[in-house]
């Protein structure tokens, strides 16, 4: 008998597109904003990193919670909520003239970024998978890498052809259209509502993860364990790191290679990213994952040596790749990590714990990279000291004690 389609697939692909358009324009286009504010303005690279790092503490504050939203609302209200309000956003930050528009600009696009963040990419899933959740969250989050391989790179030569403000308006337009038609047409809460399981079972079975704020205490036992903090802080540590070198990339190379040439580096920054994440994909069910996390942040470490000491047209665009390896890895990987180390029971709790620790801690790191930046008066320092918060990160994942039960 042929298998019959299952509408789980559909739901991967909406998120697939979600997950486009929300890193796209939500995280990865940032360094194309900070670039632009400055050369439009003159502004300070502080002073336009720090309303960055409102923007990702305000999303992480809300990622925090995001899991009760998405349980009381469903997907459906979450996410058309989330993108009209990453819309607005865009539209004031196009039209901003003096620094203190940027942080309600900002604030505005924060909501619509906690909404449809790496935990609610998560969450959404979760009840349509088990046996297969570690592909369909991969392939999910494949669409947040492109993001930045597509929608981030082209909002270059869109401003450049039609101005900074009718450009981000135009993307926030483009956003609004589709994910509130994904969100009407597609989105559903779980499969128990077409009368299947997981992964398409036939039978429905017990759900795995108990709602949201429910009667245990997954999060204050785990907050208590080294086994927790030897992932979410480093992954903290690590992200904040790259998230600090993404925001100010497009400045950084510009220099060098010119406008044209930052929308390359920031290209291959992400191609690569998706290169990464494949490869890490084939490998990581079959070796440790811990061992892969520390990999991915050494490599990245490699590629911030090529791009301080070997300042080349070639060396810049290798030092690019080579950091792009990790950066699709950095937000999957403390996913499949708590995957095998936690019950299954325990995830949905965790994995938007440790998102939302994670992005308030990354929040600081486009301020850290651009106060360094001001004080010396070069990036090299910066990227220095972001080699050094990754190493750090890549320590503290090794030292970690492993799983507490056997993976199932």
């Amino acid at each position: 008998m042929r298998a019959r389609y299952f509408y789980g697939w559909n739901v991967v692909a909406a998120t697939f597109v979600m997950a486009l358009f929300s890193f796209g324009l939500g995280f990865y286009g940032l360094t194309v904003y900070v670039a632009t504010l400055q050369r439009l303005h003159g502004w300070s690279a502080a002073t336009v990193s720090a309303p960055v790092t409102v923007y990702y503490v305000a999303g992480a504050l809300l990622t925090a919670s995001i899991g009760g939203l998405y349980e009381r609302f469903g997907p459906r209200t979450v996410l058309a909520a989330g993108s009209l309000a990453m819309a607005v956003g865009l539209t004031a930050l196009g039209r901003v003239t003096e620094p203190w528009q940027l942080d309600p600009a900002f604030l505005a696009m924060a909501t619509g970024w906690g909404a449809m963040s790496g935990a609610a990419i998560n969450i959404i899933l979760a009840p349509w998978w088990e046996r297969r959740r570690g592909l369909a969250v991969s392939i999910a989050f494949n669409g947040a890498t492109l993001g930045g391989v597509i929608i981030a790179p082209a909002l270059i030569p869109l401003i450049d052809a039609v101005g900074f403000s009718r450009a981000l308006a135009t993307a926030g337009l483009a956003l609004l259209a589709v994910l509130l038609t994904l969100a009407m047409g597609i989105m559903r809460r779980r499969p128990e509502e077409l009368g299947l399981g997981p992964d398409g079972d036939a039978r429905p079975r017990a759900r795995s993860n108990p709602p949201v704020g429910g009667g245990s205490h997954p999060r204050g036992d785990a907050l208590r364990t080294w086994r927790f903090w030897s992932v979410s802080a480093a992954f903290a540590l690590g992200l904040a790191a790259q998230v600090g070198v993404l925001t100010h990339l497009v400045s950084l190379v510009t220099p060098a290679l010119g406008a044209g040439g930052g929308a390359r580096a920031v290209g291959a920054t992400t191609g690569a990213a998706v290169i990464g994440r494949l490869v890490t994909g084939f490998v990581v069910d079959h070796v440790n994952r811990r061992l892969v996390a520390s990999a991915t942040l050494v490599v990245q470490i490699a590629g911030l040596a090529l791009l301080v000491w070997v300042p080349s047209t070639a060396g810049i665009y290798a030092g690019c790749a080579l950091f792009g390896l990790g950066v699709g890895n950095l937000t999957t990987l403390p996913g499949l990590i708590l995957a095998v180390e936690w019950p299954r029971e325990r995830f949905s709790a965790l994995v938007s714990l440790v998102v939302g620790i994670n992005q308030f801690t990354f929040a600081f790191g486009p301020s850290l990279v651009g106060v360094i930046r001001d004080w010396t008066g070069a990036y090299g320092p910066a990227l220095g000291a972001c080699a050094v918060l990754q190493a750090v990160a890549a320590a503290m994942i090794l030292l970690g004690p492993g799983p507490a039960r056997p993976p199932r």
